[in-house]
C-alpha cells in the first residue's frame, strides 16, 4: 500500500499548495486553541480550581498530538538543485 507522501509527489502543484494552505490554516487553528486553554487554566488555577487545569492540560493534550498528525500530510519539498551547464565541477 501507498503512503501519503507517494501519492502527493505526482499530483498537480495547485493541489498540493491548497491542501498545505489547509495544513497550515488547522495548525494556526489548533495552536489558537492551545493559547486560549491556558489563558483558562492559569486563570482557574489562580481562583484555586485545579480541576479545570487539569482537564485544560488533557486538552491540550490531545490537541498537540493532532498538530504532530497533521504534520506527517505536509507535502514534501519540490525544490531541486539547478545545475549549471557552464560548471564542469558540479
Amino acid at each position: 500500500m501507498s503512503s501519503i507522501k507517494e501519492i502527493q509527489t505526482p499530483a498537480n502543484p495547485k493541489k498540493t499548495n491548497i491542501l498545505m494552505s489547509a495544513i497550515i490554516v488547522m495548525l494556526i487553528l489548533i495552536v489558537t486553541l492551545q493559547i486560549w486553554i491556558m489563558y483558562g487554566a492559569l486563570n482557574s488555577v489562580g481562583a484555586d480550581n485545579p480541576v479545570f487545569a487539569w482537564a485544560a492540560f488533557g486538552g491540550s493534550a490531545v490537541l498537540f498530538i493532532a498538530g504532530l498528525l497533521l504534520l506527517k500530510y505536509l507535502p514534501e519539498s519540490r525544490m531541486t538543485e539547478v545545475k549549471d551547464p557552464d560548471n564542469p565541477y558540479e
